[in-house]
């Protein structure tokens, strides 16, 4: 089975299934796990997204959807290379990925037509049943089962530890403009014991205001920009400490705001999502003897958006 993945959380689906050499080509944002990294990329964004800022990637990608103008690539000769018997795609965000109608002229200059599965998961359970379709898809119904049992086991666990008291949450997706984080984060938030006050389940991220995160008065601020690591988020956040007014001011109103690894645990549909699960309840009900991991989530102190490694 020669597999073609242009998302990456059907990446890691596979990679999960143990198919991993029976990858031929990925996207250009297919990075996890690392056993993946040698496979031929047959996508690259238009905008370079690693080091522009995030209002100026917000208007360029604004500017160009508004144009009528792709967001990324496609390499054809490299994807007719490929040959591929399957390709994943989804047509949930266009901001994204390559979408399936821009596959369609590639497609007819392979040697045969492989097969199209697209994805479109709005919620952490679309994400699960992704993960039986793509298994199925590579002939690995079996496999794909196994990791099924495997996941939704840990949901239940993180389910049944909840405690009653379930702290306020807001959860930014983006910084500059502000955007409430949607599809599966709310549901994400709630299985790990807590509410999401302005997010909204199975729905798009949304632009919003500083006003109305004061009106939502959270216990908890969740910053977690899409794509972005720890470290990436905490550069930005730096830059946004010129603009007026900075971001230091604003954060002051919640003591307890954390950074946290996006890019791993929230932006993509894949199995990881259940790993962001169990870092919100590590989050949202700390044990005096767990210590977040600073790679994955990091707490800032609202002076100087210094930060400190533990819960």
């Amino acid at each position: 089975m020669r597999i073609c993945s242009l998302v990456p959380g059907a990446t890691e689906v596979v990679a999960a299934l143990d198919l991993t050499d029976q990858l031929v080509a990925v996207s250009h944002e297919c990075d996890y796990p690392e056993s993946v990294r040698h496979v031929p990329t047959v996508v690259e964004s238009v905008i370079d997204q690693h080091t522009l800022s995030s209002d100026v990637i917000d208007r360029s990608v604004k500017q160009l959807v508004s144009a009528g103008q792709r967001l990324y690539r496609l390499n054809e000769q490299r994807l007719i290379e490929a040959r591929p018997d399957v390709i994943l795609t989804q047509d949930l965000c266009h901001v994204c990925a390559v979408t399936p109608d821009q596959l369609t002229q590639a497609m007819t200059t392979l040697p045969s037509a492989p097969r199209l599965v697209t994805l479109n998961p709005t919620s952490l359970e679309d994400m699960l049943l992704d993960i039986e379709r793509i298994a199925q898809a590579v002939r690995a119904a079996d496999r794909g089962q196994r990791l099924l049992r495997s996941l939704r086991g840990r949901l239940d666990r993180v389910s049944a530890a909840t405690r009653s008291t379930r702290p306020r949450v807001v959860c930014l997706e983006w910084l500059d403009p502000l955007y409430i984080a949607g599809h599966w984060v709310p549901e994400m938030v709630a299985l790990a014991g807590g509410e999401d006050v302005l997010g909204r389940n199975d729905q798009p991220s949304r632009e919003a205001t500083w006003q109305e995160v004061t009106n939502a008065n959270p216990d908890i601020l969740l910053i977690m920009p899409c794509g972005y690591s720890v470290q990436r988020t905490l550069d930005e956040l730096s830059r946004l400490q010129h603009t007026s007014p900075p971001w230091s001011s604003q954060l002051a109103r919640w003591p307890e705001t954390y950074v946290l690894d996006a890019n791993a645990y929230f932006s993509r549909p894949g199995p990881r999502l259940v790993d962001g699960v169990e870092l919100l309840a590590t989050i949202l009900h700390p044990r005096p003897s767990h210590h977040l991991n600073p790679a994955q989530a990091v707490r800032l102190t609202t002076s100087a958006l210094s930060v400190e490694s533990r819960a």
